[in-house]
């Protein structure tokens, strides 16, 4: 049975499983404009993801082949995996934030093995040990899923108001969680006249209980080196001064009183910073402060690509504490190694 919630207002939300993941599933948003359905976010590229995908639209009284567009918060596979597939079902057109266009660009047009070299790449100098980066080395040959997303044709141009016949709904840019990650502000009155501004479709960036994962989003060509929590952090303080009625995020529930939120998160990365650097008392590389940072379970039973993804969030604290002053590499260090200030 699909799972359908009606927001009123002419927005309901579809819960869109995601195969083998504690998230469970994607919340997709229907939202209703004078030219047909818009989706927010489409949900994993799997045939069961697709089929409630279907079934929730035709709960909701239209289907796959009325839509008329779909906008995605972020490029991430349980967001924009089945933007392809609705597309071509539906001859939508499917809008993205430039930076997040990039990446999905950059995943179609890299062979799998240049990918496997430049994680490898990336480990090695994160000071991970040779057995974890091995068997990237002898996957270089494999084929790598998910280098062939939907290329979108609109952009999300941040602050402008979406192109949604009879609708108000402003692009917000929220970088940190993807370099391209957008909140979509529907500037109209809370169907149930709640105070505050709005409805916002949260996307990844706010969410009720979950701490958004921040990791580094890099083209191998450019050397730039980025500060994501730094950007997560002044964004998540725009969207707190936004003050919307009610927050609809991409997972778990809708909530009220986004500037608690913010607040709770803001907090939670202040005292995860002053918990890495007390860890730093001593030089440690990115590798053995991800084994030292507190995780929803311990090192030993996190699973290969979660620990790559655990290092690449440690990277992004390193980088806050660097750019605030508060640690510094250690001259000479190889692979490099940081330290407390």
């Amino acid at each position: 049975m699909a799972q359908v919630y009606d927001h009123g207002g002419g927005v309901r939300s579809l819960r869109v499983p995601i195969p083998d993941n504690p998230l469970g599933h994607t919340l997709v948003y229907v939202v209703d404009t004078d030219r047909g359905p818009v989706l927010i976010d489409t949900g994993w590229d799997d045939p069961a993801s697709w089929d409630a995908l279907a079934e929730g639209l035709s709960a909701c009284g239209t289907s796959v082949a009325e839509l008329h567009g779909v906008v995605i918060t972020h490029h991430h596979p349980d967001h924009h995996g089945l933007s392809g597939r609705v597309r071509e079902a539906s001859g939508a057109w499917i809008a993205m934030h430039a930076a997040d266009t990039a990446i999905v660009r950059r995943a179609r047009e890299t062979r799998p093995e240049r990918w496997f070299a430049y994680m490898a790449a990336k480990l090695t100098a994160a000071g991970a040990p040779e057995e974890h980066v091995a068997p990237l080395r002898t996957a270089r040959r494999r084929t790598l899923p998910g280098l062939s997303p939907a290329l979108p044709d609109r952009e999300v141009v941040p602050g402008e108001l979406l192109a949604l016949p009879g609708r108000r709904l402003r692009a917000i840019w929220t970088p940190g969680h993807t370099p391209g990650h957008v909140c979509l502000h529907l500037e109209e009155e809370h169907p149930s006249r709640l105070p505050g501004h709005g409805r916002l479709f949260s996307g990844d960036h706010l969410l009720p209980e979950i701490t958004p994962h921040i990791g580094l989003y890099e083209d191998p060509d450019d050397a730039t080196v980025t500060d994501p929590l730094g950007d997560y952090l002044d964004s998540l303080e725009r969207v707190g001064r936004l003050a919307p009625a009610e927050v609809l995020p991409a997972h778990q529930h809708a909530f009220t009183d986004a500037p608690s939120r913010v607040r709770q998160l803001l907090a939670h990365h202040e005292e995860r910073l002053a918990g890495l650097l007390a860890l730093l008392a001593e030089p440690l590389t990115p590798w053995q402060l991800a084994e030292r940072m507190e995780w929803n379970r311990p090192w030993e039973q996190i699973p290969y690509g979660s620990r790559n993804i655990a290092v690449s969030e440690a990277e992004a604290h390193l980088r806050r504490l660097v750019k605030q002053g508060r640690a510094e590499a250690v001259p000479g260090s190889e692979p490099v190694a940081y330290v407390a200030v």
